[in-house]
């Protein structure tokens, strides 16, 4: 008699569905820290509430308030902070505290551990930028578009500049030696970029030099496309280029997308560095 042996190979899940699965487990671990919600979404908002008490004249020549030219630009800055500073610190903890040691003993792959971090970024970002528009429409008295047009701009820069934030976030943190270090390597260029690319200020109250700086980044680019979005088309005119360049946007957020994940393939690693 001949005993024959049936041999079952049990197939691993695939990166997008170990990537959504993290996904999950990146969200609830998010919002279970109270402190961390808070100060995440706050943080945003605060600036653009207190850059609106600041900035309540018009702009010159225009009957467009400074602050809703501003408020518009904080958009912006509000993907940096949940997209990029925030996944960069989040990377930057879970290869201190060992998350992603104990990670790569099991079958969670790098990209379905960049797959649930971009799903975090994208749940949080969406819930910023919803803030951000209400703090706007209800203190500031901003019109939200009725042109479908604008809104389908409104849609790529949001896919863009959150991509591009998270990739660049994830790539950027391999330059934090550690936790602690983290929020300082992550938080110096953000801020210094917000003021140089026209968030924080009207661009045309920067010099050429930082505007030029500012040009190679994509902040910059990201608040000239959501001025674009919210603000009347008249308000064009003063901008640098004297339009709003969507095109050229698109161009240069997508490039830095190509480049954050460039950027993410040459830098991830899964343990921290060895101090010497």
């Amino acid at each position: 008699m001949t005993t024959m042996t049936t041999t079952t190979t049990t197939r691993l899940p695939g990166n997008v569905s170990m990537g959504l699965a993290r996904g999950r487990v990146e969200i609830l671990q998010f919002f279970r820290q109270r402190d961390a919600v808070v100060f995440t979404f706050a943080f945003p908002a605060f600036l653009m509430a207190m850059l609106g008490l600041i900035f309540t004249e018009p702009h010159p020549g225009t009957p467009v308030s400074l602050r809703l030219v501003l408020a518009a630009s904080i958009i912006a800055y509000g993907i940096v902070s949940t997209a990029f500073m925030s996944t960069g610190i989040g990377v930057a903890v879970d290869r201190d505290d060992g998350t992603l040691k104990r990670l790569r003993g099991t079958p969670v792959t790098a990209t379905a551990y960049l797959l649930g971090k971009l799903m975090l970024v994208v749940v949080v970002t969406l819930g910023e930028v919803a803030l951000l528009l209400t703090v706007a429409v209800l203190a500031f008295g901003l019109e939200l578009p009725t042109d479908p047009g604008r809104w389908a701009t409104f849609a790529w820069l949001l896919v863009l500049s959150t991509t591009s934030c998270t990739l660049l976030g994830i790539g950027f943190s391999a330059l934090a030696r550690s936790a602690r270090s983290a929020t300082a390597v992550m938080n110096v260029p953000a801020v210094a970029l917000g003021f140089v690319s026209g968030i924080f200020v009207h661009i045309l109250a920067l010099p050429d030099a930082m505007v030029t700086v500012a040009s190679f980044f994509p902040l910059k680019w990201m608040g000239q496309g959501f001025r674009a979005v919210f603000l009347p088309d008249t308000m064009a005119a003063f901008e640098r280029a004297g339009s709003w360049e969507l095109g050229r946007v698109a161009i240069v957020l997508g490039v830095w997308t190509v480049m954050g994940l460039a950027l993410c393939l040459a830098t991830f690693r899964w343990r921290e560095r060895r101090r010497g």
